[in-house]
């Protein structure tokens, strides 16, 4: 069983509407989270990720000056920024298949549809942790590997897609534990 230390992480959560963003923070602290920083578009929030180096970007897709893809985009540039790595997880009410490949063609690691829930944001959280993915660089792509290790099922259930990487496992495990506060339980 996979438990987070979540007083070690630090969220950064970009979204044009204060309310969401209230309701994002209520969470995370629900979760443990000491550290929440806040952004109302995407300019402030590449001023953030750069300010205060979070662990865990939390974005919308639609807010002023430039978008949450156009900021993923950007903070995905391996020689432009300190951690081109973060995990970010785009939280959107725009949820067609369309948008959910191209935000996973700009270099989300996690995709989350709004109206949100606590138990979804929890385990969308939990899977940036225990299952980090490994980064890939091509010509034009730099992000987590696009072919997901969970697919989803009927009535939208999870299940995890058998892999043959069980060493690359346990280097992965070990850098969430380092780097991102994870904690298991044996």
């Amino acid at each position: 069983m996979v438990r987070i230390n979540f007083n070690r992480l630090r969220f950064l959560v970009i979204d044009d509407n204060a309310h969401m963003r209230r309701i994002m923070r209520s969470l995370l602290h629900g979760f443990g989270t000491r550290e929440v920083y806040e952004a109302e578009d995407g300019a402030a929030g590449l001023e953030a990720f750069t300010q205060y180096g979070p662990d865990i970007i939390i974005t919308d897709w639609v807010m002023p000056i430039f978008n949450g893809l156009e900021l993923v985009q950007m903070i995905r540039q391996p020689e432009a920024n300190a951690n081109p790595y973060v995990p970010i997880i785009m939280l959107t009410g725009h949820s067609e298949k369309h948008r959910v490949v191209r935000a996973r063609d700009a270099g989300i690691t996690e995709f989350l549809a709004k109206p949100i829930s606590a138990t979804a944001l929890y385990e969308r959280i939990l899977n940036l942790i225990a299952n980090p993915r490994p980064f890939i660089k091509t010509k034009t792509y730099f992000g987590p590997d696009r072919r997901n290790k969970l697919i989803w099922g009927r009535n939208g259930a999870r299940a995890e897609r058998p892999t043959s990487f069980a060493s690359s496992r346990c280097s992965t495990r070990c850098w969430a534990e380092k780097n991102l506060g994870r904690r298991s339980e044996t």
